[in-house]
């Protein structure tokens, strides 16, 4: 198995120069192993950050415009914080927006402040996930290439800081009325519903849980295990989160299996100060460990 993830440490060039030089081989990096951890490069700010995904070229994927379920606030036209859950929360592994229609091919994360203790970010090959569960849950694989997934999930009319899940309907869909949501809704082919305190209850229409990754490869592509685990606050029951395309319940006993298989392959990126990462969104998982102390990793989304 080739390094996991590949390392590139500075030779004293500033990393946007570097980027814009070798961006092919980057790139070709990146899509084989999954993830490319750039360290000692002293990318301390979220502006430094934005001149480095300025330099790779890819046109960005905003946070404004995206269907993210996460708090974040942005910090520079391409750079936001990643979670604004609180520090004792576990954000599970997940492919960025897979819940969604929308989503980006890429992720740059950079640490600028390392935790005091944890705050990992866990990464994990999901096409190796399924590698794995095509020869020991062939049954479930078979369910969610013919069947797909559909998700549910309740957001606020306001804000919601305290959840993993906390954006609001507002902010969300970038509307402002319910008509306009409703409207964006239909546009997406998804079913809602409005519930107690102004909340927004809206399921997906049927997405794809298996993706093709080119070369004859697929991944696990989607939020299925972060629904499963994570989405639980006080809007939110993750047994009701999830179900195949048609309906039907997904196989929980294989779901878990899923689960055990991933965090078996997981890496857990225990990030320094300065680090930045650039992470393959269709081949590679990510998640936030817990944290003790200051921490500060901001992202930004490519196209």
């Amino acid at each position: 198995m080739q390094d996991f993830p590949h390392i590139i440490q500075s030779d004293g060039e500033a990393l946007p120069k570097f980027i814009a030089a070798h961006k092919r081989g980057v790139t070709r990096q990146v899509e084989q192993i999954g993830a490319v951890l750039f360290r000692g490069f002293n990318i301390d700010t979220a502006e430094k950050l934005d001149a480095v995904v300025t330099a790779y070229g890819e046109p960005g994927f905003t946070y404004e415009k995206s269907m993210s379920n996460a708090v974040r606030v942005n910090l520079t036209p391409r750079v936001f914080t990643a979670n604004e859950a609180p520090a004792n929360v576990s954000i599970y592994l997940h492919h960025e927006m897979a819940q969604t229609p929308l989503y980006p091919s890429k992720l740059f994360f950079g640490c600028l402040i390392a935790a005091e203790s944890g705050g990992a970010t866990p990464i994990c090959r999901s096409d190796h996930v399924l590698d794995r569960l095509k020869s020991e849950q062939p049954e479930l694989v078979k369910a969610f290439r013919e069947k797909g997934v559909i998700y549910t999930n309740v957001l606020p009319k306001d804000p919601d800081p305290q959840s993993g899940q906390g954006r609001s309907w507002r902010d969300t869909l970038s509307v402002n009325t319910k008509k306009a949501a409703e409207d964006r809704l239909r546009e997406l082919g998804y079913s809602w519903k409005w519930v107690d305190n102004g909340a927004l209850s809206m399921t997906t229409p049927r997405l794809d849980a298996i993706r093709d990754i080119g070369n004859g490869e697929e991944s696990f592509f989607n939020q299925l295990i972060a629904a499963f685990r994570g989405w639980k606050d006080a809007r939110n029951d993750p047994s009701k989160s999830i179900r195949h395309g048609d309906g039907s319940a997904i196989d929980v006993e294989g779901l878990n299996r899923a689960i055990e298989i991933a965090d078996e392959l997981t890496y857990d990126l225990q990030w320094q100060a300065g680090d930045v990462v650039l992470i393959d969104n269709f081949r590679v998982m990510h998640g936030r460990r817990p944290y003790k102390g200051q921490r500060r990793v901001v992202a930004s989304l490519v196209a």
